[in-house]
């Protein structure tokens, strides 16, 4: 019963690492945020962003690295 209660903890700590890591180095990626899909409305006194481009990348991304290691046989 504990091992498996370990397992899932230990998953969500390696998950908060990863976050935590993304968070410190994604700024440091060119382009990441500017791609030319992104969304970018200015005008007075309003500004919207919508990062539609780097959402879609960032999923393919991460769809292909936990279809690796999930991979049922």
């Amino acid at each position: 019963m504990f091992e498996h209660l370990a397992k899932i903890l230990i998953f969500c700590g390696i998950i908060l690492v990863l976050i935590g890591l993304s968070l410190v180095l994604l700024p440091k990626i060119p382009y990441i945020g500017r791609l030319p899909g992104d969304i970018f409305i200015k005008k007075d006194k309003f500004v919207f962003y919508f990062p539609l481009a780097t959402s879609i990348l960032i999923s393919l991304i991460l769809t292909l690295i936990l279809n690796l290691f999930l991979r049922k046989k």
